[in-house]
């Protein structure tokens, strides 16, 4: 066994630095000496370890020492068989898996509600997607996981395909039967992907939901800058030996920069060898921070901070009790208003509000003074704020009308014509609310009356929307046919 007492890069790093090399290599700020402005903002800590790749210090591109070493420590404390560090975001994670499995013109199942770099990946490659509707909870609204009925029959439908796509947990910390999806997806010759952006935890905490590799997943994709602590962007792709090591880093190196960046990935190191060590002792004070403030949000009345009583062996198979989702529509408020006065006028910043719900990101990092800030902020909301809720908009998600393939759409001959005429078109572009980047339409898909009527919900109430060209998404570019 290696030892996860090691963290190889941050080690290298801080060997380089003892050495005090003279650097006559990128980056031109010389370990911040040529922009003092930066240095005084960041630290010259930071700014001495913003090195570029040599010997010492190893190739993210091709790892044969420090970062190798550090690689095969995570993928043990993971329990993969391979571990790649990646520097481009989760994104180029959920990129890469999906390029790995499945090339132009052969099909991947997968959930509607995916995030958008995934579909992402659809127009890269050309895979077409066959999705599969999540199941919606009607009183929250919001869309669940798949249930393995409707993954049974699409493989059935579909038995050319190459993968199957979970999300492993939702934004919203819902979570299919993963474990059987992956015995399904097996033994029709599939690939199992798990999208973790948001369930890190899963692999160091107690009682968590079954984590992606441990359920049979062949790829997965985890935001150790979420609930790991690491810095921004920093994320790992896990592999099992179902797939070739050489061949996943050739895929992974036509997205990745050859520039990784060494604060990111001693980032990841110093984070792997934090929760290797510490992560159950963690994770347990996470959750009961998350519980405390579950039960004392649901005691001031009118939201609903929802957890495993709604599990129900389906599309809500099991619950991250880690995240702090709570509904908000019986105050008469949108979660996405709840989430602006929160900032506005309480100086609380939380991870996203859609139009029924908002997320609290619950983490390592928290401290029990800002639970308490939290909850008495919601209350004064509640006091202050809340009003009658009829004629609020009750659902966060539409099934798709799919006519063509995301990359046939995307690069197909298309034109911008006005968003409100655009009814009965076929989209060439995305339209969703950031966070939590889950399309509310897709290329390739129908537009139609009621999906108009969310956008203009959605903009009304605050909801930042991207993914036209037209960044005021007044006009939207559809196929021209």
């Amino acid at each position: 066994m290696l030892s996860q007492d090691r963290a190889p890069i941050y080690e290298a790093l801080k060997q380089y630095k003892a050495n005090r090399i003279v650097p006559f290599d990128v980056p031109g700020h010389k370990m911040g000496r040529g922009n003092p402005e930066l240095t005084e903002f960041l630290g010259a800590e930071c700014m001495t370890a913003d090195v570029n790749s040599s010997k010492p210090l190893d190739n993210l591109c091709h790892p044969v020492s420090v970062i190798k070493e550090a690689e095969q420590i995570a993928a043990e404390a993971f329990g993969a068989r391979n571990a790649f560090f990646i520097v481009n975001g989760t994104t180029a994670a959920v990129q890469a898996m999906v390029l790995a499995v499945a090339k132009r013109g052969e099909k991947i199942i997968m959930p509607r509600n995916v995030h958008r770099s995934a579909i992402n990946a659809l127009i890269l490659g050309g895979a077409v997607p066959v999705y599969v509707n999540p199941g919606v909870n009607k009183e929250l609204g919001i869309p669940l996981g798949m249930t393995v009925e409707d993954v049974e029959r699409a493989i059935k439908e579909n038995p050319d395909a190459k993968a199957v796509f979970v999300n492993n947990p939702t934004y919203y910390g819902v979570c299919s039967d993963i474990k059987k999806i992956a015995e399904l997806a097996h033994a029709n010759g599939m690939y199992l992907l798990a999208d973790e952006a948001h369930g890190t935890h899963f692999y160091f905490g107690d009682n968590m939901p079954l984590a992606g590799m441990h359920a049979g997943a062949d790829l997965a994709a985890v935001s150790m800058h979420k609930s790991g602590g690491s810095l921004t962007q920093s994320s790992f792709l896990l592999t099992a030996d179902t797939v070739s090591e050489g061949y996943i880093r050739q895929i992974i190196n036509l997205m990745q920069t050859t520039s990784g960046s060494y604060l990111l990935m001693s980032s990841l190191d110093i984070s792997r060898r934090n929760l290797a060590l510490r992560g159950k002792e963690i994770f347990a004070k996470v959750q009961s921070y998350a519980e405390y403030m579950r039960s004392e949000i649901n005691d001031i009345g009118g939201y609903y901070a929802f957890s495993k009583e709604l599990c129900d062996g389906g599309a809500f198979y099991d619950f991250d009790i880690t995240k702090l989702s709570v509904h908000t529509r019986d105050i008469g408020l949108a979660g996405i208003e709840v989430y602006d006065i929160l900032r506005d006028r309480y100086g609380i910043q939380i991870e996203f509000g859609d139009i029924g719900n908002i997320l609290a990101y619950v983490s390592i990092g928290d401290r029990e003074l800002y639970l308490d800030r939290l909850i008495g902020a919601l209350n004064d909301i509640k006091r202050i704020y809340s009003k009658d809720k009829t004629g609020m908009l009750d659902h966060e998600y539409i099934n798709p009308i799919v006519r063509l393939s995301p990359q046939q759409a995307f690069y197909g001959k298309r034109k911008s014509i006005p968003i409100g005429e655009s009814a009965g078109k076929i989209s060439a572009e995305f339209v969703m609310c950031y966070p939590p980047g889950i399309p509310i339409l897709a290329p390739g898909e129908q537009i139609t009356e009621e999906i108009l009527a969310y956008i203009r919900y959605a903009g009304d109430k605050g909801c930042f929307l991207t993914g036209t060209q037209d960044l005021e998404i007044k006009n939207i570019m559809i196929l021209d046919v």
